[in-house]
C-alpha cells in the first residue's frame, strides 16, 4: 500500500508542477494583461492544491496538514485579491501597449 500512496504522491506533486510550469508559459505568451493574470491564477491555483494534496500523506500529523491547508488557502485569497486589483487598474487605465 505504501508504493501506490508514493506513486500517487509523486503523480500529484508532478501534476502540480506542470501546472505552475504551463501558468508561468501563458504569464510570457498570451498577449494582454487580463489573459495573462487568468492564465497565472488559474494554473497556479491548481498547481499548488495538487501539490499541497500529494504534499498531505507525507507530513507528520494533523497540525502539519492543517498548515499545509491554511497555506493553500491563504495563496487562494491573496491572488484573487491581488487579481481583482490588477484587473480594476487595467480596467480604469485602459491596457497598456
Amino acid at each position: 500500500m505504501t508504493l501506490a500512496f508514493a506513486i500517487l504522491n509523486v503523480f500529484t506533486v508532478s501534476t502540480g508542477a506542470f501546472f505552475f510550469m504551463a501558468g508561468t508559459i501563458g504569464l510570457l505568451r498570451f498577449p494582454d494583461t487580463l489573459t495573462r493574470l487568468h492564465a497565472l491564477t488559474k494554473a497556479d491555483n491548481l498547481g499548488l492544491g495538487l501539490m499541497v494534496l500529494g504534499l498531505l500523506p507525507q507530513v507528520g500529523g494533523l497540525l502539519n496538514g492543517l498548515k499545509l491547508g491554511s497555506i493553500w488557502l491563504l495563496v487562494q485569497f491573496s491572488g484573487a485579491i491581488v487579481t481583482q486589483l490588477i484587473a480594476g487598474v487595467v480596467r480604469q487605465n485602459g491596457p497598456r501597449p
